[in-house]
């Protein structure tokens, strides 16, 4: 129905939380997701009214957790969540937008456009597709896989020392106790739960945040003795 596709207003938090020129982009992504995202199905029309504070808002308080100046990929970025999103409200980094399905692609290419998204590009593709070519220092991934999964794709995709955020609900630390084999199989070297978006959105967003070790053959990256869910017992230097 017409009104259930109706774009509401952005609340007050949004305007502080997109600054600058990313205020004006997120409008226009906004709008780009309640029309063309949903005739063309990559959004449901219910989500309509929750772009803002389910989505937008939600993705936006993720780059609390994002370094500086890095290489970042969103794998399964679908609609561009929250791949556009970081690159909308973060122009100091680059953002590559994974997505293996074309007709997402080319909603994809047509907001980066229409969006003037200097620092996004869109790969057609799968992240093992991708393992080997590219390197990236942060992977991100929201609503795509279970966490045991999502380390299989994006370990070999990243640096050593580089991150998968993995933003995930009320049940982060459940799945994060479920991925014990999967870290291990991976070398994972740290993993941990993070909150962000305290006093901005409500409820706060949850990440499972996963520290990559050093490349190596499968089954064999990070090296050393780890210890529970992967961890490497070494002493470490301290990681700028």
């Amino acid at each position: 129905m017409a009104e259930t596709n109706e774009l509401p207003d952005a609340p007050a938090v949004a305007r502080e939380i997109f600054s600058g020129d990313a205020w004006a982009k997120a409008q226009a992504y906004a709008e780009l997701l309640a029309g063309p995202g949903v005739v063309r199905g990559l959004l449901g029309p219910r989500e309509v009214p929750r772009i803002w504070d389910r989505h937008l808002l939600n993705c936006a308080v993720v780059a609390e957790a994002v370094p500086e100046g890095v290489r970042l990929v969103d794998i399964g970025s679908g609609a561009g969540l929250p791949g556009i999103v970081l690159a909308i409200i973060r122009p100091d980094i680059t953002v590559t937008l994974l997505e293996p399905l074309l007709r997402r692609t080319v909603f994809l290419e047509e907001c980066v456009e229409a969006l003037k998204l200097d620092n996004a590009e869109v790969l057609r593709g799968r992240a093992e597709e991708v393992a080997g070519t590219r390197l990236f220092d942060v992977a991100c991934a929201r609503a795509v896989a279970p966490l045991d999964r999502l380390l299989l794709w994006s370990m070999p995709l990243l640096v050593e020392g580089g991150r998968l955020l993995a933003v995930k609900g009320e049940r982060a630390a459940e799945e994060l106790e479920a991925a014990g084999d999967a870290l291990r199989k991976t070398g994972a070297r740290r993993a941990e739960l993070v909150t962000v978006g305290r006093g901005k959105v409500d409820p706060p967003a949850t990440l499972v945040r996963v520290f990559a070790g050093r490349t190596g053959p499968a089954g064999e990256r990070g090296g050393g003795r780890r210890g529970p869910g992967g961890q490497d017992k070494r002493r470490r230097k301290r990681r700028r």
